[in-house]
């Protein structure tokens, strides 16, 4: 006989009892799921999102105090900067400025007995130009140095006392260079000083009174010397001096 299960199907236990609801109860767990899911995302990213408008907003008050503080400081750091300028800007003119008075200090030192100047210019470029006596005009020997430099123009005790001259004026410090651009005796028939002025260096002063004595025209340079940047503002031209007791030193020495 076959048996018959005379017990409820809604009371029946174990592994033959059916689902009392079906899969609708587990896709309303799911969808719980699911939704909590959702919600605590939703939670933590408004949170998140809210943790950084704070930040921005901190960020925002610290920019602003920061931009105060700049501008409260802005005329002390103008003041530094300007502070800083004027401190290069001196700096580089006592550097480019050229020391005139110690030069002629030790020129006159190195100066022998048996010469007198006529004529003397300093310039700080050859771009200088100086109206009157003693040159200045950029051209010839003075053209090349590009620096400070010294034309002298004056007579000496014969072409001995020129040369003398000028190897005593590589003794000054700091000259580079001596150039002898023009040394002449009076021409024959010229000894008392009756020739031409210009024919021995340009000065406009004939210090040839005796026929030994030769004028000359002499071009100092200091070319290691800073150049200025204006150097028409360094130029410091010295006035001709007229030949006096230099030339009867040497007129009674050629006696």
């Amino acid at each position: 006989m076959r048996p018959i299960n005379l017990i409820p199907v809604d009371q029946r236990r174990g592994q033959h009892a059916p689902l009392r609801s079906g899969p609708l109860a587990y896709v309303l767990i799911a969808m719980l799921v699911a939704a909590l899911a959702g919600v605590a995302t939703l939670v933590v990213t408004n949170n998140e999102i809210a943790e950084r408008k704070t930040e921005v907003a901190e960020l925002k008050h610290e920019d602003r105090v920061v931009v105060r503080k700049t501008e409260r400081l802005a005329p002390y750091t103008q003041f530094k900067l300007l502070s800083e300028q004027r401190v290069t800007t001196v700096e580089s003119l006592a550097n480019s400025r050229f020391d005139w008075e110690r030069v002629m200090r030790e020129l006159s030192l190195v100066l022998p007995a048996d010469v007198w100047l006529s004529g003397l210019v300093a310039t700080a470029s050859p771009s200088v130009s100086i109206g009157g006596e003693g040159g200045g005009s950029g051209a010839g020997v003075r053209g090349q140095a590009a620096g400070p430099a010294l034309e002298l123009n004056g007579c000496a005790d014969g072409q001995v006392g020129v040369a003398r001259f000028a190897a005593a004026l590589k003794d000054i410090d700091g000259v580079t260079r001596v150039a002898v651009e023009s040394s002449a005796l009076p021409a024959s028939g010229d000894a008392a000083g009756t020739g031409s002025a210009g024919e021995a260096g340009g000065s406009d002063v004939e210090c040839r009174t005796r026929k030994f004595i030769s004028q000359f025209a002499i071009v100092v340079a200091f070319d290691a010397a800073p150049i200025p940047p204006t150097a028409s503002a360094e130029a410091a031209p010295v006035a001709a001096a007229e030949p006096a007791a230099g030339e009867e030193a040497a007129s009674e020495g050629g006696e």
